[in-house]
């Protein structure tokens, strides 16, 4: 059961949660996110996209006052007048990259595997290109060598072989947890992110900058990369319908699908309560 008033704090995913299939927000969720903020209510962006596409984020959610981004590992508060602050920053050794890559390999097969290595503005992912990446546009081919020739935001991994959810399984069984975070946001890769890096850790820096408790915290999203913040916070957790099966169970609530604007309608109901 959800609290009686307002949440304290609220923290949306972006992509098949916020933003729709087409790759636009609606002017009316800009506009209900707008009336969240002047409620006295912060809002926050919680997304797996890296910090080289915080332009195209900032413009997805224009209301945030936080911005939680490489699924937790770079936090920026963007309230500061002085301009953005960066409050997290975590990054994975090439080296340890490069030892779990090689401990997956042996258990399920050869990997695709490309990294994020570079937070400057629109930077490409590098490694090794599959047709089934959804952003051809923003990618370099590069060797396994370089790739893991240094510090990376994070790793995304897919064999031809294993569904993305078996695959997450069978490496979760095989990477301790203080390795590496593993999970998968729908693009059909799973993601490798820094030990202790998910969505959840990077709202606990906002919620301690807030004074916020996490029972207080309101939250949306849609895919297993959403769950450990669908764990934490307590004043509720609402996926859109459109949401992994996972993500569905999790949830307290189910609003409308992406498409049908479900974060604004919901909020919008909330506001009007």
């Amino acid at each position: 059961m959800t609290r009686p008033g307002l949440p304290k704090l609220v923290a949306t995913d972006l992509d098949g949660t916020l933003v729709r299939s087409d790759e636009t927000v609606s002017a009316y969720t800009h506009e209900v996110l707008d009336r969240v903020r002047a409620a006295g209510i912060p809002v926050v962006g919680a997304t797996g996209r890296g910090p080289r596409l915080t332009e195209l984020t900032r413009n997805d959610i224009r209301a945030a006052d936080f911005l939680v981004m490489a699924g937790g590992g770079r936090v920026v508060d963007q309230s500061d007048p002085a301009g953005p602050l960066v409050l997290r920053d975590e990054r994975l050794p090439g080296e340890v990259l490069a030892r779990l890559v090689a401990d997956l390999e042996t258990a399920v097969g050869p990997l695709t595997v490309m990294v994020e290595a570079s937070d400057e503005h629109d930077a490409p992912l590098w490694g090794d290109y599959h047709p089934s990446w959804p952003y051809p546009d923003r990618f370099e081919a590069r060797t396994r060598d370089e790739c893991l020739s240094g510090d990376v935001i994070k790793a995304f991994a897919r064999t031809a072989d294993h569904h993305v959810d078996t695959l997450l399984e069978a490496a979760r069984r095989i990477v301790p947890a203080e390795v590496a975070s593993l999970t998968q946001a729908g693009l059909g890769f799973i993601e490798i992110c820094p030990p202790g890096v998910d969505k959840a850790s990077g709202l606990t820096v906002v919620a301690q900058r807030l004074g916020v408790d996490p029972a207080e915290v309101l939250v949306f999203g849609d895919m297993p990369n959403d769950l450990p913040m669908f764990a934490w916070a307590g004043w509720a957790r609402v996926a859109v319908s459109n949401a992994h099966p996972t993500v569905r169970t999790a949830a307290d609530e189910v609003t409308l699908r992406n498409d049908d604007d479900g974060v604004a309608v919901y909020l919008d109901r909330l506001l009007s309560r």
